[in-house]
């Protein structure tokens, strides 16, 4: 009884709890600070200050700042867990004592007679099992803390994700744009050459084909810019107003001198991931639910009452009374069998989850270490080499060696190898949020590098 009075307090204490370890999370493996609004006067505050954020280019960081304090879409995964936490407590309290109350007459030779009885009655059956049901609600509680944090690594990956999409096609849409007023250039200068009998028909379908297809290419990079934008918005939750108040960096982050070696990142304890935690508490949990249910399975309830009668003319009775079901017809096999059926499938999810776990890291950093070498390699070999060209065309078109065609596709060929870098460097940071997300229990899917097209150089034979 003193246990069941105690937990009439503990739901707003258990949730205050979890979230405090949802907390300890975020800041020790994000970097970040969880914000649960609960009152109009803190969601004002915030907006403010998510105002303030939105005065300058927004930073990675500052994103993953306003999504873990200001989304709706967070805000509800909080509230969320909290109504998991609170129902977890209420599945380990007892029942309320049941109060019987009857008032009958008989009627007889000496007239009417008036028989009252009271009674009140408590399930012994949940009293006896209080501990196992206190033990159960902790692992309730463990699994909720767990999978909040699970859904918090998911949205910091989701929005690192986002802003490295929306800053990286933000860049290919201002590049793309060079190269296609360069080729316009070149297709405005053919037409005009056309005309003096310089150039042929075909020379001139040549670079109005290839000005078309630049037009086309920014279009679509405009578009993935906008798309990338607002996708960006959403994951932050910004009123509109906020929207058209967000601007981004003019470029990625440059890249880390050295990528994570592979011995750091297989250094990560497979038992600190979340999914592997996951896995394991729900196998605990239901190894102990499996030896309660032998118990349950055949007694089910069991029920005590205090009675007190009263009859008139006669003294009162007090006494008690048990409450049993008797297992004739439901001999427990099924629930038995039932409970044993779900060990096995927890036992060997909770396999199945660890021998994963290692693979997913392996895939995830070779996509990390791919990515980065990729991306390194544009920016110290391709772009380089492109922008030597560039640089070798202008001295041969002073010299007359080599007609504006020449050139200008030199210079579309270095502009196209910078948007291929960028891409390069996009795809890096979007490993590089998977694979920390992979590190600590959250698998996301392994990205695919995939080879553009070699920058075009229409017209170098003009």
């Amino acid at each position: 009884m003193l246990a069941a009075t105690v937990l009439t307090g503990c739901a707003s204490v258990a949730i205050d709890e979890n979230f405090a370890e949802v907390e300890r999370f975020a800041r020790e493996q994000t970097g970040s600070e969880v914000r649960w609004l609960r009152s109009d006067p803190e969601r004002e505050a915030m907006r403010a200050e998510v105002d303030r954020l939105l005065a300058q280019p927004l930073a990675i960081d500052d994103a993953v700042r306003i999504a873990l304090g200001y989304s709706p879409a967070f805000q509800s995964l909080l509230a969320e867990a909290a109504v998991a936490s609170a129902d977890a407590t209420g599945s380990a309290r007892i029942g309320n004592p049941v109060f019987t109350f009857e008032r009958l007459f008989r009627s007889g030779a000496e007239g009417r007679e008036l028989d009252i009885g009271r009674s009140l009655g408590i399930s012994l059956f949940d009293l006896l099992f209080l501990p196992a049901r206190l033990e159960q609600a902790e692992f309730r509680q463990q699994q909720t803390r767990l999978q909040s944090s699970i859904a918090l690594l998911s949205t910091v990956t989701e929005v690192r994700q986002a802003w490295v999409d929306a800053v990286a096609a933000r860049q290919v849409a201002r590049y793309r744009e060079e190269v296609a007023t360069a080729a316009g250039t070149a297709a405005e200068l053919a037409r005009r050459m056309q005309a003096t009998g310089n150039f042929s028909r075909l020379q001139r379908a040549r670079e109005q084909a290839l000005a078309a297809e630049e037009t086309a290419n920014l279009i679509r990079a405009r578009q993935n810019a906008t798309a990338a934008r607002e996708a960006l918005i959403q994951r932050l939750g910004l009123t509109p107003s906020q929207a058209q108040a967000l601007r981004l960096p003019d470029q990625l982050p440059a890249l880390p001198e050295a990528p994570i070696d592979e011995a750091t990142a297989g250094a990560a304890l497979l038992d600190n991931r979340l999914d592997v935690r996951i896995a394991r508490t729900d196998l605990e949990r239901t190894a102990k639910s499996l030896g309660l249910t032998q118990v349950t399975s055949v007694v089910n309830g069991l029920h005590v009452a205090g009675v007190r009668n009263s009859e008139t003319g006669e003294s009162s009775q007090r006494g008690f009374e048990v409450e049993l079901p008797l297992p004739l017809f439901d001999f427990g096999d099924a629930a038995r069998a039932s409970s044993e059926a779900r060990y096995l499938s927890a036992f060997n999810r909770t396999l199945e989850v660890a021998n994963n776990a290692s693979s997913q890291v392996r895939v995830a950093y070779e996509g990390y270490r791919s990515a980065y070498d990729l991306a390194r390699h544009y920016r110290s070999e391709v772009v380089p080499l492109r922008q030597n060209i560039t640089e070798e065309s202008v001295l041969q078109y002073n010299g007359m060696l080599i007609g504006v065609f020449e050139l200008l596709a030199a210079a579309r060929a270095q502009s196209a190898s910078v948007v291929q870098a960028i891409e390069a460097e996009r795809d890096f940071w979007r490993a590089e949020a998977a694979l920390r997300a992979s590190l600590l229990g959250q698998p996301i899917a392994p990205i695919s590098l995939q080879s553009s097209a070699s920058p075009a150089e229409a017209g170098a034979g003009h």
